[in-house]
């Protein structure tokens, strides 16, 4: 069979072609061998939830669509990090440069689209970006960590989205919008300025009709000129002034072009067996930029490609359906007025809730929604339909159907057309779910979102997908709790208890026994098992390495260029002069281009190449300091009564302890500590995980701070006297925290999920107290340094040798 398959090769692995390709595996899994160049050291990944990232409440990983062993499954040659650089049309190759060369018998581009950056004198300063990728997303996080001022340029979508990730990380943010009122293409004036006050209020500055002119400072950035000669300052400046689609590579190709690349409805080309689809494309004048019809785009392609009648493409009508910033936006059709036309407005400033109809001839022509955008579905299908609403105006406006109401619950969604988006994130139709239902065998809203990735992003189509779900399933509708991923429909205690029932001892056993609906499980559920079986059976389990993240698995972090960073552990920030030299010693011989102070107190070596790191380790002789796991972090401390006039208690000595007691200590989240030796508390231990503040005579002992995106000041547990005492306590939250909490879940939503009174209930007992201590102790006494682990295991090394070839899968 493999050598009656033709070539297929996709040039660029976003969301668009890899989708495309999705489907094409559905429907034609024999009929080609695929190859994907990507230009991005990643595989594919949701860009829509970078703003996530940025703003720190999801990790890159969470983002990733598709990972590595997606492409192993279906056996997709994967190069990332290569950019194809001419096309040879004629013998029907690429060229990347990196010196590949690949044949293709069919090919697609999927080339996106690039950032338009304003030709302002000064652009090429450092600190003048763009705001598109994971690149540019790190390197707003590390700007963050030294400057304070950012401009984001741009006051649409993505500016306010990198405005809101820059002010989480910190920064004092400016938004500068040449209109006098922002997301003008998606809003009225009224919903911008209710969003521009939210966004006020979340302490995000504006500057209105302001016409940038130049950008100031000598090698970086140091400010915005305006034509009006008015300046800001600036450490950063993030242009987010729109997109252009991606189109040299076919340009230089000799495949026609206009802004983006011509195609016909079944998205070829010009040139026979070469295909475009996504941003880069353009389709009867139209290049498009929402997800929705990207997806679209790839259905038509991926039946094109596999040979299924298809009547092509013939566009999309879109809509906006938006949070920005937290706050839910929808808009569509003609939504300002005009001649002609008549509007109707509900305005709840007090509940921030923003409703606009716009009518015309009886007809309804468009729409606003703001805070509440539940209806919005309903009134782009009105829009599209061009009925007549003649007497459910206000009904409509109020998203209060007296007929609806007494009707079963489904109808309004019945009454839906099948291409109407449900999911924007994904762009996902009310059709493709239908059919997932009453074809595909779907009974739960975690299997559709298994099967058709709807409600699998922000999740704010969740109750629509539930409202189909009741249409089209009816009693065969499942209402269980979703579960810990799309793989299983079982919760994380349900998984637990049937381990432990079973005595399942290997991740592929709990999948096989607890009937996953994917094999393989996916990069949720295989961590979460994998420190389950790990945290159930510390004695007998075997890590699986597999299962774990990247930055696990190498025992450093990964940064932004593929190098990774080292923090040896330095127990409780203490550290000698002669400890600092070897560090140093160390960070010269290995040409470590950055040498930093964490905020943790720790020295975090940047910039050491993969195959280095297990000779920088053996130089070092130092344990890890596990800054890239779900583990003990560190214990922050302040000098205490060592050093301070104000100290009552040793918080050195005593953070020195407690990081030695759990130091590689698994957890389903990260852990970090801090002991203060007074109520100043200067080492921050009320936004610890565990915090521990001296008092006259005892110690304080916080639990579930956080001082993150979503800042969470500690709850106190209880007061005790001893040095002891702490620790017992201590050791008795965290192996109670580690037996109840869901992975990945950090002990402030864990707090906040069960409820401080629990947990004081569950660690009243001392007998249970040391009970739990006794099992941390034991889970404690098996672990090992994974460095020395490393160094002394020449097979384990040999993972960190260079790899000659690129990187394929």
């Amino acid at each position: 069979m493999t050598a009656l398959r033709k070539q297929l090769v996709l040039v660029g692995n976003g969301m668009a072609g890899v989708r495309a390709l999705e489907h094409l595996l559905k429907l034609a899994p024999e009929a080609y061998e695929i190859t994907i160049f990507g230009a991005e050291p990643y595989p594919n990944y949701n860009r829509i939830m970078l703003s996530s990232v940025l703003a720190g409440g999801t990790s890159l990983d969470e983002i990733v669509i598709n990972d590595l062993e997606w492409y192993r499954s279906f056996n997709i040659k994967l190069y990332t990090g290569h950019t194809v650089t001419a096309i040879d049309t004629k013998e029907r190759k690429v060229h990347t440069d990196k010196g590949i060369t690949a044949h293709y018998d069919e090919l697609i581009l999927a080339t996106g689209s690039n950032p338009f950056m304003l030709p302002l004198p000064g652009a090429e300063k450092e600190g003048v970006i763009a705001f598109r990728d994971i690149k540019d997303t790190q390197i707003m996080q590390e700007v963050s960590q030294k400057y304070s001022k950012a401009v984001v340029i741009g006051g649409g979508l993505l500016g306010l989205e990198a405005a809101r990730g820059l002010l989480h990380l910190g920064m004092e943010v400016s938004v500068v919008h040449i209109h006098d009122y922002i997301m003008e293409r998606q809003l009225d004036e009224a919903a911008a300025v209710m969003l521009r006050k939210e966004l006020e209020a979340q302490g995000m500055k504006f500057l209105l009709k302001k016409q940038s002119e130049a950008i100031l400072g000598k090698k970086r950035v140091k400010g915005l000129l305006f034509a009006d000669g008015e300046t800001a300052e600036a450490d950063l400046i993030v242009m987010a002034v729109g997109i252009k689609p991606n189109v040299e590579l076919a340009r230089t190709s000799g495949i026609a072009v206009n802004r983006g690349i011509l195609v016909n409805d079944y998205m070829e080309t010009n040139l026979p067996g070469i295909y475009a689809v996504g941003e880069c494309a353009e389709h009867r004048g139209i290049a498009y930029g929402l997800v929705a019809p990207l997806y679209e785009q790839g259905a038509v392609l991926a039946k094109r490609l596999a040979g299924v009648p298809t009547e092509g493409y013939a566009g999309s009508v879109t809509s906006t359906k938006l949070k920005v910033s937290g706050v839910d936006v929808f808009s569509a059709g003609q939504f300002t007025e005009m001649d002609g036309t008549k509007s109707l407005r509900y305005q709840d400033e007090t509940e921030g809730v923003y409703k606009k109809l716009v009518i015309r001839d009886e007809k309804l022509v468009g729409a606003v929604l703001f805070g509440d955008t539940s209806d919005g579905a309903e009134l782009f299908s009105l829009i599209k339909k061009g009925e007549n609403i003649k007497g459910r105006e206000k009904e409509l406006l109020l998203g209060i159907s007296p007929d609806a109401l007494a009707s079963p619950k489904g109808n309004r969604l019945e009454g839906m057309p099948d291409d109407e988006i449900i999911c924007g994130c994904n762009g996902v139709t009310k059709g493709t779910i239908a059919e997932a239902i009453t074809s595909g065998g779907c009974t739960s809203v975690g299997q559709i979102k298994a099967c058709t990735k709807a409600s699998a992003s922000c999740g704010g189509c969740k109750p629509l997908v539930e409202g189909l779900l009741q249409l089209y399933a009816g009693e065969a509708a499942v209402t269980v709790k979703e579960g810990i991923c799309g793989c299983t429909t079982l919760g994380r205690d349900e998984i637990v208890a049937e381990i432990k029932r079973m005595k399942l001892m290997t991740v592929k056993e709990v999948m096989n026994v607890l009937n996953w609906s994917h094999e393989e499980g996916c990069a949720k559920c295989r961590p979460s098992l994998n420190y389950y079986l790990g945290m159930l059976w510390p004695a007998e389990y075997v890590d699986e390495n597999e299962s774990r993240f990247t930055n696990e698995r190498y025992h450093a972090n990964i940064q932004k260029d593929g190098t990774y960073s080292v923090v040896p552990r330095i127990y409780g920030g203490v550290t000698s002069p002669a400890e600092l030299i070897k560090i140093a010693e160390v960070a010269v011989k290995f040409d470590v281009p950055l040498v930093k102070f964490t905020g943790g107190q720790r020295l975090d070596l940047l910039g050491v190449k993969k195959e280095d790191l297990p000779k920088m380790w053996e130089e070092l002789d130092m344990p890890s300091g596990h800054a890239y796991g779900k583990t003990l972090r560190t214990v922050k401390t302040c000098v205490g009564s060592t050093y301070c006039r104000f100290g009552t208690q040793d918080a050195i000595g005593m953070g020195i302890r407690l990081e030695q007691a759990f130091e590689r200590l698994n957890a389903p989240g990260k852990v970090k500590l801090a002991v203060s030796g007074c109520p100043r508390n200067c080492a921050e231990a009320t936004i610890k995980d565990f915090g521990v503040v001296a008092i006259d005579g005892g110690w304080e002992l916080h639990i579930g701070g956080n001082g993150g995106i979503n800042v969470r000041a500690t709850d106190l547990l209880c007061v005790v006297k001893t040095d002891d005492e702490v620790m017992e306590w201590a050791s008795a939250f965290l192996q109670y925290y580690r037996e109840n909490a869901g992975w990945n879940e950090r002990t402030a939503q864990w707090v906040e999920r069960v409820g401080l009174d629990s947990i004081k209930q569950a660690l009243e007992s001392r007998e249970e107290r040391l009970a739990l201590q006794e099992r941390i102790r034991h889970t404690l006494s098996l672990t090992t340094d994974p460095w020395k682990q490393i160094v002394n295991t020449p097979e384990l090394r040999k993972n960190f040798e260079p790899i000659l070839s690129p990187e394929t899968v």
